[in-house]
């Protein structure tokens, strides 16, 4: 089984920082060299009569290059040059940005290493937590208190899990997948929100479609919805309706995620997928203390990305947010059991 080389967005980021800077020097380099060569046309044209110009050599013997000749010679000299700083340019910028990305790597191994070392702390703290709220009698004045503390221990341990998942996304190689069906792993991300879509009052609506089979892992696609409702979710009006639609075209399946909340306020819609992007609001206008997108968001980009798929704000506006996952559809094997 082969390995496909990494493809997180922070290295899709550095390449195309390494592309874009050495794209602008070969076009800078050719703006340069086609103000002189157009330059040396006109002071050409300014020193040699025009009937002159264009005239053939008249004695063999002597040396003399006509205009054109020195055009042409100009016009090749120049797009050496364009070439010669372009290879020099992409070679310098990939040199340059080799720190970045050993810090990018340095970071993830950090992010990963303190990731393992809370999670062990914080299960035993929601186990004794959970122990402590079984046996405390349904009267007793602390039993909301002690919910709480236990809420807010598996909120914890929810982002310890992003952030874990987060630095695996960028660190590990990718795998070949088995082909997953998109249906039933939609389905299963959407009863798993389900209890909390109950609390808030709001529904949840899958709309499946035909056969969608992707190469993506069944738990990257069910992680990647789930961070897409809980968005929703979190926003949603009470009473309202959040949409899950399925479809696909011959090369991608897409799964979108519609809320009818207030939208995305303070911030560009594009920036919500940066790892701890913040706004003046909470995501999706309001109605939360939090001012950050979290991680979640940031996760459903990097495993698209990974898998060669995207993910892109569709709408925002007072009537809701629209928020689209898209994954390259999984050929069809013509291979017979």
């Amino acid at each position: 089984m082969t390995h496909r080389p990494i493809l997180d967005s922070d290295t899709l980021a550095i390449r195309r920082a390494s592309r874009l800077v050495g794209t602008r020097i070969a076009l800078t380099c050719a703006a340069v060299v086609a103000v002189v060569i157009l330059a040396v046309f006109l002071y050409i044209l300014s020193e040699i009569p025009a009937a002159e110009l264009f005239e053939p050599v008249p004695d063999p013997d002597n040396l003399r290059l006509s205009a054109v000749e020195l055009l042409r010679a100009a016009a090749v000299l120049g797009v050496a040059l364009i070439v010669l700083a372009g290879v020099m340019s992409w070679l310098v910028t990939r040199r340059a940005v080799q720190p970045l990305g050993e810090a990018l790597r340095i970071q993830r191994a950090f992010v990963a290493d303190a990731s393992h070392e809370l999670r062990t702390p914080l299960a035993v703290l929601d186990a004794r937590l959970q122990i402590l709220q079984r046996s405390l009698p349904a009267d007793d004045p602390s039993v909301p208190a002690v919910a709480e503390l236990r809420s807010d221990a598996k909120e914890l341990i929810n982002i310890v899990n992003d952030l874990l998942e987060s630095a695996e996304v960028g660190s590990s190689a990718a795998h070949d997948a088995e082909v997953v069906d998109v249906n039933a792993a939609v389905a299963t991300a959407v009863r798993s929100m389900s209890l909390i879509a109950v609390e808030k009052q709001v529904s949840v609506k899958f709309d499946a479609a035909g056969p969608a089979s992707v190469h993506v892992p069944a738990a990257s696609i069910v992680r990647c919805v789930v961070a897409l409702l809980d968005n929703a979710l979190r926003f949603a009006p009470t009473h309202s309706i959040v949409r899950v639609d399925l479809a696909g075209t011959k090369k991608t399946v897409s799964v979108t995620v519609r809320d009818s909340g207030p939208g995305i306020q303070g911030i560009d819609p594009a920036r919500v997928f940066d790892r701890f992007a913040h706004s003046g609001h909470a995501v999706d206008g309001g109605g939360d203390a939090r001012t950050g997108f979290g991680i979640g968001l940031s996760l459903v980009r990097e495993i698209a990305v990974r898998y060669g798929g995207s993910v892109t704000v569709l709408a925002s506006s007072d009537e809701g947010t629209a928020i689209r996952f898209t994954v390259p559809r999984a050929k069809q094997s013509s291979r017979t059991a």
